[in-house]
């Protein structure tokens, strides 16, 4: 095995994640939230954290990774001081849970090369991520299909309740608005205050949707079965969501309209991934989904919008040693 002291860094690849939807907002339980998310092989961010003189970064978002460089390190009480290159970033605002995974990539790294171990909840804690999901740390540490048992009265990140592997023949057809983002910092808090109270009736919905339709849909590979639960958890989720998003499900009315016809055009179980504006949709083959891409692609581009095609991602972030 490598020494320690002769690797100059880590090269992190970390995958985007779906957050497909809640399973309680009321709270009344004594636990509130409970996500459902998907890990997905595209897009990711793929960095290289290496020994430095000083906090430096260069690629996208270098101003936030320097910050996440600094703050890492004094959490960890590092000795040394850190550069990172970043090749490629998941877009920022978008829904797919950039900030977590980019926090982790750099943490985890860091922790590696100050021959320091960790588990996923005190990378979470270094990172300062997972106030109201684990979706993003356990997309993370081990890919897949995941829901968490949302938060409860101790402070530290929701439990990983499922994590299961996602059917390799499906995909997800993803459509961005790059003129629009989901919301994010203060105005993400001051939205979640704002909500109104959430019906009892309507969590116990989303709990028998989940338990009962959704997951067996992916235990028996029945796309049927998964995409008409998603659609319906989306439908409530988005509507209670609607208040705080100009009055509507969806944070691109654009990206709405698109994905409601990816649906009319034969994909399932179609939604927003947490504040959006990226929308989804579902195919049960590549074949499929290339089709439905193929038709649909020009109409896209002329609307502003752009579409991906992306299987569910059933590892979760590669580390490997440079230098």
């Amino acid at each position: 095995m490598q020494e320690l002291e002769t690797i100059a860094g880590f090269r992190v690849t970390a995958p985007a994640r779906l957050h497909l939807g809640f399973l309680d907002l009321s709270g009344t339980l004594g636990r509130t939230y409970g996500s459902i998310g998907l890990a997905v092989d595209a897009p990711a961010t793929e960095l290289t954290v290496t020994r430095a003189a000083d906090f430096a970064a260069t690629g996208p978002e270098s101003d936030r990774v320097v910050q996440i460089l600094r703050r890492s390190a004094e959490a960890l009480g590092a000795r040394r001081r850190y550069r990172a290159e970043v090749e490629r970033a998941i877009p920022a605002h978008a829904g797919l849970g950039s900030g977590t995974q980019l926090a982790l990539a750099i943490a985890s790294a860091i922790m590696r090369l100050e021959g320091m171990a960790a588990n996923p909840q005190e990378l979470g804690n270094l990172a300062g991520r997972g106030a109201r999901s684990s979706i993003g740390m356990a997309a993370y540490e081990a890919g897949g299909f995941i829901i968490d048992g949302g938060r409860g009265a101790k402070d530290h990140p929701p439990p990983v309740l499922v994590r299961t592997d996602f059917p390799e023949s499906w995909r997800a057809i993803l459509v961005f608005d790059p003129s629009a983002q989901g919301a994010h910092g203060d105005r993400e808090a001051k939205a979640f205050a704002a909500l109104p109270p959430f019906p009892e009736t309507e969590a116990a919905n989303l709990c028998r949707l989940a338990l009962m339709r959704l997951l067996p849909g992916i235990k028996e590979t029945d796309i049927g079965a998964f995409g008409s639960a998603l659609t319906a958890i989306q439908e409530i989720v988005g509507r209670h969501f609607a208040s705080a998003q100009g009055g509507s499900p969806w944070t691109s009315p654009a990206v709405g309209g698109f994905v409601r016809r990816l649906a009319e055009a034969g994909a399932v179980g179609i939604g927003q991934t947490s504040w959006g504006p990226t929308g989804f949709a579902f195919t049960d083959t590549a074949a499929a989904a290339a089709r439905l891409y193929d038709s649909l692609v020009g109409d896209a581009t002329a609307g502003g919008l752009e579409l991906m095609i992306v299987r569910g991602r059933n590892t979760g972030a590669r580390m490997e040693p440079v230098g």
